[in-house]
């Protein structure tokens, strides 16, 4: 089979399809032709078309596809939902570990700053540089590098964290494990995603499940630790002999962070995932990794090397992937046609309110309470921290219910996060009605089932509607405007008069808004192939 020279000239195939044929006469856009072969390119499943954008790199795509749905699903991908699920649960585990932590440390140092709550706000500007770090540069180093150390960095970090004297000492600690988890959910499902066949991409929502799971552990081990370990709540003198819970807290989770992190190495041999790949013009790599595959489990490939280095070679690829051009190209690509500009725009908006609206809630929402006389039970450290684990524990329903309501008919991706900012609007309108314990724990159980809705489907959905040779780039962008969301949360939480009623309605305004814009969203996946 041979790849003779020859100019480039446009083939004109059926709608829909790309036609590259055997005759010495005709030519592959952007490429030779393959003699004595005929392969059809078919665009139609797709989730949309890049062809005016980079027709090379469309095609290829396009086989790419064909290529994981023909392997269909493995024990590798099975392997991948377990250990791309830890860096989920790693990350809900950090982010719930110093919130745990928060009010202990406090009560045993006191905060240096009469408004702002330095450790949250130290964990969300962590969050921030992290999504920042790993995210812009997956999609120039692959997403290998992450998924083999970001956990490690995380437990050594946490472990440390346990052993702060200060609280500005804690503070910068959190900072730091908060950095590197920051970037963990976007390139875990960037990563599961890129190797799923298009019929298991409801996969990518279930993956949340993890990171509920992630909350639940920690509200189990907080429900042991904080009860037991903790100064009594209206102590006047808390000392270090008396607060030993949140030092317990960080030490146990660190150590499971660790276990995770051995995992990950020991039980997979990590490669860049294909559509990377192929978005890096690396053609041999993929279909090696891909032969792999099918050969170990028995499954058909049909793809051929010739196939895809028929199909030219992919825009800009001949340069470093550190110049100027091509990292640019990681941003521009994400508002390439107006369509795909107006999608970034809209699913950026959804991450910025959501990380503004949650942090603002709960500063505000203990206040508003109190000052309203509601009975929210005897606030003893057994009793908060029994209730938080049950409101993780029924965290658990949010994912499980999202990705069935993603692949139904008439609802999909955009309905389900509709779906989700919705309930939780309303439950959390209810929330503030609440006058006995068992209400509390009731419609607070209720409040983290509906969160984990949205936050499920959303988690899934911004990879699966982002080009995949600018998909770390724009999961990044899009938990950076979060992050700085929720800086902006904590700011406005701290400084204004949360005992009044504005900030429920500013919260429940912004709830509002998250639900127009997830059906203002103008890609629906279901059924569709992400590029």
């Amino acid at each position: 089979m041979g790849l003779p020279t020859s100019s480039d000239v446009s083939a004109t195939p059926p709608e829909g399809e790309v036609s590259v044929t055997g005759d010495k006469d005709e030519k592959v856009t952007n490429g030779p032709v393959i003699e004595e072969d005929q392969v059809r390119i078919n665009l139609e499943k797709e989730l949309y078309d890049s062809t005016k954008i980079d027709p090379v790199l469309a095609r290829k795509m396009a086989l790419i596809n064909d290529a994981i749905d023909e392997i269909g699903m493995t024990p590798f991908q099975w392997k991948l939902f377990f250990l791309n699920g830890f860096g989920y649960a790693v990350d809900s585990l950090l982010i719930v570990c110093q919130s745990i932590a928060n009010p202990a440390v406090t009560q045993e140092y006191g905060n240096p700053s009469k408004h702002v709550q330095g450790i949250p706000l130290a964990s969300q500007v962590g969050l921030l540089v992290g999504a920042a770090l790993w995210g812009f540069s997956a999609d120039v180093i692959g997403r290998r590098l992450a998924f083999n150390s970001s956990l490690f960095l995380c437990a050594v970090f946490v472990l440390i964290g346990g052993a702060m004297p200060s609280y500005i000492s804690f503070s910068a600690i959190v900072a730091i494990y908060s950095a590197g988890a920051g970037g963990n959910y976007i390139l875990d499902a960037t990563n599961f995603l890129e190797f799923l066949p298009g019929r298991y991409a409801w996969l990518v929502t279930f993956l949340s499940i993890w990171w509920a799971v992630g909350y639940t552990v920690t509200g189990l081990f907080a429900w042991a630790f904080m009860s037991n370990y903790s100064c009594s709540p209206d102590a006047v003198v808390c000392t270090r002999a008396d607060n030993m819970g949140w030092r317990y807290l960080h030490f146990t989770c660190g150590a499971l962070v660790i276990v995770m992190a051995i995992l990950r190495v020991v039980v997979l041999r990590m490669v860049q995932t294909p559509k990377w790949l192929i978005s890096q013009n690396r053609d041999e790599e993929v279909f090696n990794n891909l032969q792999e595959v099918a050969k170990k489990y028995n499954r058909p490939l049909s793809l051929t090397l010739e196939h895809l280095r028929a199909q030219g070679r992919v825009l800009h690829t001949e340069k470093s992937v550190w110049s100027g051009i091509r990292v640019k190209l990681h941003f521009s690509g994400l508002f390439e046609t107006r369509r795909l500009a107006w999608s970034t725009t809209v699913i950026i908006a959804n991450w910025f309110v959501i990380g503004m609206v949650s942090p603002l809630y709960s500063v505000f929402l203990p206040f508003y309470l109190a000052s309203r006389g509601a009975d929210v039970g005897d606030n003893s450290n057994y009793t908060v921290w029994r209730d938080y684990a049950i409101n993780q524990i029924a965290g658990l329903g949010g994912p499980i219910i999202a990705a069935v309501l993603v692949e139904t008919k008439y609802l999909g991706r955009r309905g389900t996060l509709a779906i989700g900012a919705l309930v939780t609007m309303l439950f959390q309108f209810g929330y503030t009605q609440i006058t006995t314990p068992a209400q509390n724990v009731g419609v607070s159980a209720a409040i983290s089932a509906a969160s984990n809705i949205y936050y499920g489907t959303i988690y899934a959905y911004t990879p699966e509607i982002l080009p995949s040779a600018h998909r770390a780039t724009g999961y990044g962008l899009c938990v950076v405007l979060n992050r700085v969301g929720g800086i902006a949360g904590v700011l406005v939480g701290s400084y204004a008069n949360v005992e009044t009623t504005a900030p429920l309605f500013v919260c429940a305004a912004l709830f509002g808004l998250l639900v127009i814009l997830s059906i203002l969203l103008p890609f629906e996946p279901r059924g569709r192939r992400s590029q």
